[in-house]
């Protein structure tokens, strides 16, 4: 049987914040009605809200309202290249190439039971 430890929480950390990353980027593209605050609340609560305890639950809150407008994000993002499709597409691409280790990842975390490790 695996020991489970605290040494083995960043590596639950890091997975989740991966997760959180594929999620915000898919509903970013894939929701252009919502606000940069809805796109990232969603991701946050999907992903990284029930692993967080009240103190990171509550300090999430009040960064969702530190939040830039969603055409100022996504200009960022755009860097130089200024098409949005073609941001697109090369989201998809990153995500298609991000979800097999990342699920496979997310296997291996609950076959070890690691993936129920909650943040404070």
């Amino acid at each position: 049987m695996l020991l489970i430890t605290v040494s083995h929480l960043p590596y639950c950390d890091g997975n989740r914040s991966i997760n959180f990353t594929v999620a915000l980027l898919q509903t970013l593209i894939n929701s252009p009605n919502l606000t940069l605050e809805e796109t990232v609340e969603d991701a946050y609560n999907n992903t990284l809200k029930p692993w967080h305890g009240w103190i990171s639950t509550a300090a999430c809150k009040v960064a969702l309202k530190l939040i830039p407008e969603r055409e100022y994000f996504i200009s960022l993002l755009l860097g130089k290249c200024k098409d949005f499709e073609d941001l697109k597409e090369d989201i998809r691409n990153m995500i298609s190439m991000l979800q097999p280790p990342l699920d496979e990842i997310n296997s291996l975390l609950a076959k070890h039971e690691l993936e129920k490790l909650k943040s404070t």
